[in-house]
């Protein structure tokens, strides 16, 4: 239900409450680092120099684009529009692990039982045209999102019962009983859009519009599934407040898409734009040999992440009725060698990602004890023994070799048993003579180096399988449809994991079209412990309830699990200042405090390297 008032009446209706915090920044679990005075975070340099252009590969890997609506389920938008265009209510300090500072709201007010929460907008904020950023919009921005937006943001907010602009700069969210912590600062960092603009531009389709917003940057240049130039607008109305010192300092922001990773290295090497951030081992290790590196105007920097690790693997979709065989599951996980591919094609430089959590104090371990114990035991008759009689489950050693036979042995067996056995051709059918086939897309061809020497040894196995690459256009709707029995993809996994964990796991979006449920999970179990979690009141219940489905999702062996560095490789023609101390917690947001050095330019200028 959304709400709308214009006038203070509706402020008055507010009751008093004795115990409602007031703050210029929210933490769930702890207090501010920086108090209401700050003049700027500690990583960031407010002396920092404007200017200049910084020219790098589209963010996130992907390969193209054909919208700049970023906020629904069709299309394939472009993630650097979210990136510069747009402010959010509040802004994250990328040295606290959950703390949010006031950008488009000055305040936040909510009491002890975050029954509800209070935005007081800043009375300055303007859109790039000069409108004001008022409370109607705040509202226009959640009707939207909880109802045509993407089904991550309709699961998010799902705990939004309503939402009333009690004056122009005053917002009141009403939030369901048991919403846990971590939703204000979900809702505090979403953006907020401009309801004129969509009198023009639907809210629900695609269009190539540059959209209207209200942060540092304008979508000034747009080709196509190509490249986007974004500009600074000079009259940005937050530019002085203490959450941007040191921050947007260039002048223009310039993306380059490529749809072959390889191509776009090439480019990189002849200086066609300036940072790159490196997702191929292999690249990394020996591509960048390439004169300009060669003479040091190329810098390659290993950057540390504090962050969890991304989930990342080969998701298994459970609505392919074959695989809800627990014991076929099994099987592909045996048949990925990873440490045959870590030495043979990542030159031994990632670990095996084998938890949804990975490194971080949430990663299920050993048996579970403890508090962790007694919390799974309130669903001891909904659980297999499994959960409490064996460790959290790893994957097995791999061989050096690409085929480990004594995996193959095991998976073969478990194959068998499943009913899958090898006939005189040498595939596995059924019962009923149907072949055990899987349909395994993707759009990235720089996996096709891991996952084909992987289908080749499914294949040794007598499964019909071959990794596909497809355009990605095709690859994005086989996703939104969930066309596909296996499908390798990253998430991001937040600090604290709230209410965004229903996206991907919950019940409530196993159907959901596009949702980012790739497996098809509707368990019981997994849902309370979901709810759970978003109900944490504490970092420590949070962390064991974490843990506890940590341990149920890796018993279920709903993916083959993948590979994680815990850091960022990243390569720069030299001619960047940097703060001394990174930003720990989100190396794209840390971009945002680099700038322009005109002596190191200079100097690459002087010796004809630009």
């Amino acid at each position: 239900m959304i709400l709308r008032a214009t006038s203070l009446a509706a402020l008055l209706a507010t009751s008093a409450h004795a115990d409602v915090t007031i703050s210029h920044g929210y933490s769930a679990f702890g207090d501010l680092k920086y108090p209401a005075d700050f003049t700027h975070f500690d990583y960031a340099n407010p002396d920092a120099p404007k200017g200049g252009t910084m020219s790098q590969r589209q963010l996130y890997g992907t390969p193209t684009f054909d919208s700049l609506n970023v906020w629904i389920i069709k299309g394939d938008s472009a993630p650097e529009v979210r990136h510069h265009v747009y402010d959010s209510l509040m802004v994250r300090a990328y040295d606290e692990p959950d703390a949010m500072y006031g950008l488009l709201a000055e305040t936040i007010e909510y009491p002890d039982d975050l029954s509800y929460l209070i935005f007081n907008l800043r009375p300055e904020a303007r859109f790039h045209d000069g409108t004001r950023v008022t409370a109607n919009d705040v509202v226009f921005t959640i009707e939207k999102l909880q109802t045509e937006g993407h089904p991550y943001y309709r699961n998010l907010l799902s705990d939004v019962e309503s939402v009333q602009a009690q004056t122009s700069t005053r917002v009141r969210f009403d939030l369901a009983d048991g919403a846990g912590t971590s939703l204000p600062a979900s809702i505090g960092e979403l953006m907020i859009l401009p309801e004129a603009f969509y009198d023009a531009n639907p809210f629900d389709e695609t269009w190539m519009t540059p959209p209207l917003g209200s942060g540092p940057y304008e979508l000034v240049d747009v080709e196509p599934g190509q490249s986007l130039l974004f500009c600074r607008d000079e009259d940005y109305w937050g530019a002085n407040l203490p959450v941007n010192a040191g921050r947007n300092n260039f002048d223009c922001y310039a993306y380059e898409y490529f749809v072959d990773d390889i191509v776009g290295l090439e480019a990189f090497s002849a200086g066609e734009y300036h940072m790159r951030v490196e997702f191929r081992s292999a690249s990394w290790a020996t591509a960048y040999d390439f004169p300009a590196a060669q003479k040091g105007h190329v810098k390659q920097m290993l950057l540390p992440d504090a962050r969890p690790s991304n989930a990342q693997g080969v998701w298994l979709n459970m609505r392919n009725p074959v695989l809800q065989d627990k014991r076929v599951r099994q099987a592909l996980d045996l048949a990925f060698n990873f440490e045959w591919t870590n030495e043979a094609v990542f030159y031994n430089t990632y670990a095996r990602n084998e938890s949804f959590f990975e490194n971080t104090p949430m990663k299920a371990t050993g048996l579970p004890e403890g508090a962790e114990l007694a919390l799974l035991q309130e669903f001891r008759d909904q659980l297999p023994d499994t959960v409490f009689n064996q460790p959290a489950y790893v994957p097995g050693p791999g061989a050096a070799t690409l085929r480990d036979r004594r995996a193959l042995r095991e998976a073969s067996r478990l194959l068998d048993e499943a009913g899958w056995t090898v006939g005189d051709d040498g595939m596995r059918r059924n019962a009923a003579g149907e072949t055990l086939q899987f349909d395994f897309p993707s759009s990235s061809r720089a996996l096709d180096r891991i996952y084909t020497p992987y289908t080749e040894t499914l294949q040794s196995l007598g499964i019909d399988v071959v990794f596909d690459i497809i355009d990605p256009a095709t690859m994005a709707e086989r996703r939104r449809q969930f066309d596909f029995d296996m499908v390798p993809v990253a998430w991001g996994v937040a600090t604290n994991p709230g209410a965004e964990l229903r996206a991907f796991y919950s019940s409530a979006t196993a159907n959901a079209e596009g949702s980012n449920n790739l497996t098809g999970l509707a368990d019981p179990v997994v849902d309370a412990l979901i709810e759970r979690a978003v109900a944490a009141e504490t970092r420590e219940d949070l962390t064991i309830t974490v843990r506890a489905l940590d341990r149920v999702l890796r018993d279920k062996q709903i993916w083959v699990g993948g590979w994680n560095l815990g850091a960022h490789r990243v390569a720069v023609w030299d001619m960047f200042g940097m703060p001394e101390n990174p930003v720990p917690y989100d190396f794209n947001r840390g971009v945002d405090f680099w700038w322009m050095d005109a002596d190191k330019r200079a100097a690459l200028e002087a010796a004809g390297a630009l």
